[in-house]
């Protein structure tokens, strides 16, 4: 199982960002596939979940700003984010919700 997550950076205050999770080794098309995110110094915490037939769940943090959708011909795992705030500054991770296994993450700074 491996993931690769890009498009994280610095950005303003109300700016937006497209996270891309290229996800492999396991059968991407049936699996529930999920966004967490780590903030400097605290734990690790859920996001937003993607069912295989397209409902989706967020965390009340993020509900209404950010959109979790998938390219199951990709394999790849996307998480939109809009009106970004301070807050949402954490590395970024996907995963798929019955493994144990985690990519290296990228980094979403929000700053002014």
């Amino acid at each position: 199982v491996q993931y690769v997550e890009s498009g994280g950076g610095l950005v303003q205050p109300g700016g937006s960002l497209r996270l891309s999770c290229a996800a492999s080794g396991f059968p991407f098309t049936s699996a529930i596939m999920t966004w967490h995110r780590q903030p400097p110094g605290k734990a690790r915490e859920w996001v937003a979940t993607m069912f295989p037939a397209g409902r989706t769940f967020y965390s009340d943090s993020v509900k209404g700003r950010f959109t979790i959708e998938r390219d199951d011909d990709q394999h790849t795992l996307f998480l939109q984010m809009d009106n970004l705030v301070p807050d949402a500054t954490a590395v970024y991770y996907c995963q798929e919700a019955s493994t144990p296994t985690w990519g290296q993450g990228t980094q979403v700074t929000v700053a002014s």
